[in-house]
């Protein structure tokens, strides 16, 4: 028997126990609706799809009732790949997204009853579809970038590939900034420094005693939004993917019953714990504490801002100097005080971006500025959850235009190597589709899908 003819096998009994089951209950339970492979999509998967579409606020390009199956059947093929090829994604980061995108949930819906009364399921219920969900779209991602690769394009393609564009289908660029910037970091004072230490000890001896478990003071104290509502644990993690002073401490522990010594990074205070070590990487769990800075402190550092910046606008310094020599931003003070996207590797950012990848708060500022105009001194959260002040300087801005080659090479080469990944996908599509037996029932076949090749004559 060929894997062809047993998947049919698996069809034909598949859903011969769920209309069994339907029918001892004299109701229709669940209905098969799509089988890929294998793999059976259920008109509930349909169903939860198109709830959680819905409260996003998501638009389908046609019925949803013909668009999800099938996107669901195009993840069915990347699953199945990812299987035959051992693709893996850390459960750690899938139960941080599970956790980020709930808590997102109840805040839009309002409470945790009116998001299970929405579903209709129990919150664990909600948690474990969306672990699934999580688990399976991060699985196909890696996928995808295994199948589209390293794509190299010169400046001859991208050049010949817009050249061919009509006028009307030439990308628009948004207004953009580019913007520098100096920041001081409030002092934190030692008394504070002592009481956070103090109080990570604390937790040390009422874990080594007993009293309560590393996990239970992780989920209660630890201000790391990333681990904390996992017991402080993160999955396994290279010596790379964490600043050195961090992995200093938990690729040095060796005991999983000790609990390491407080140490610091420019996060804040730990204590960490071994779980696992497994060759060149390591699972552990921590509880972070960062310390409160003072008023005091702070009014002290935005006073010194104050008279750098009246200095630069006198012209006795300029900001590219001053932001190399008395910044304590480590990511621009080597390239003068000068922000990066890290989305398009260039100091452009439009205003969007520049609140979301940066800060609203320097976005705030930065749009009342004219171009060379040094801000007043601020305060801000940096996307490591540290409060600085700061003060900036809009160094240019690009008004909207159609894009140009000479301009915008770097935003054209992007658009250029997401189509060539898109068409490299489509093409794995079509002949995954040849090679895989797909079984569609007959009141959901009538749809105009974007791959024709589910309907094999």
């Amino acid at each position: 028997m060929n894997k062809l003819d047993f998947a049919r096998v698996c069809v034909c009994l598949l859903l011969l126990l769920v209309g069994t089951v339907s029918h001892a209950q004299n109701n229709v339970i669940d209905e098969v609706v799509w089988v890929v492979g294998d793999e059976a999509i259920l008109k509930s998967d349909v169903e939860d799809e198109r709830l959680q579409a819905q409260y996003e606020g998501r638009r389908f390009d046609g019925d949803p009732y013909c668009v999800i199956p099938e996107e669901l059947a195009i993840q069915k093929l990347y699953l199945h790949q990812a299987e035959i090829d051992s693709v893996t994604v850390s459960e750690q980061a899938v139960l941080q997204e599970v956790e980020t995108y709930t808590a997102w949930l109840i805040e839009q819906i309002g409470t945790k009853e009116k998001m299970e009364e929405y579903y209709n399921k129990t919150s664990t219920q909600i948690r474990e579809m969306l672990r699934e969900n999580m688990r399976n779209k991060q699985i196909v991602q890696e996928m995808q970038r295994k199948i589209v690769g390293d794509i190299k394009l010169t400046p001859a393609e991208v050049r010949n590939y817009f050249s061919k564009l009509p006028a009307d289908s030439i990308p628009y660029i948004l207004p953009q900034v580019e913007v520098q910037i100096i920041t001081l970091e409030p002092k934190v004072t030692e008394e504070e420094k002592e009481r956070i230490k103090s109080e990570l000890r604390e937790f040390t001896d009422r874990i080594n005693k007993g009293e309560t478990t590393f996990s239970t003071l992780a989920r209660m104290y630890s201000e790391d939004p990333g681990s904390a509502r996992q017991g402080g644990e993160y999955g396994f993690m290279g010596r790379g993917q964490l600043v050195p002073e961090f992995a200093n401490v938990v690729f040095n522990l060796t005991d999983t019953k000790k609990i390491s010594k407080v140490f610091e990074t420019e996060f804040g205070f730990h204590i960490a714990q071994l779980i696992e070590k497994r060759g060149d990487r390591v699972s552990y769990r921590h509880i972070l504490l960062k310390p409160r800075i003072d008023q005091k402190e702070i009014d002290e550092a935005l006073a010194k801002l104050d008279t750098l910046a009246n200095d630069i606008r006198k012209g006795k310094v300029n900001f590219d100097d001053a932001a190399t020599w008395v910044s304590q931003d480590k990511e621009t003070r080597n390239n003068h005080g000068l922000l990066a996207n890290p989305q398009t590797g260039t100091a452009r950012f439009e205003m969007g971006q520049l609140s979301s990848l940066i800060s609203q708060d320097v976005a705030k500022v930065v749009d009342g500025l004219q171009i060379g105009e040094v801000s007043q001194p601020f305060t801000m959260t940096t996307s490591k959850g540290k409060e600085v002040c700061a003060i900036v300087k809009l160094k240019n801005r690009i008004d909207g235009h159609k894009a140009t080659i000479t301009e915008d090479y770097q935003r054209l080469k992007s658009i250029v190597t997401a189509k060539r990944s898109e068409e490299k996908l489509q093409k794995w599509i079509v002949e995954k589709q040849k090679k895989t037996y797909v079984r569609i029932n007959p009141e959901w076949v009538k749809c105009d899908f974007k791959y024709p090749g589910w309907i094999k004559n």
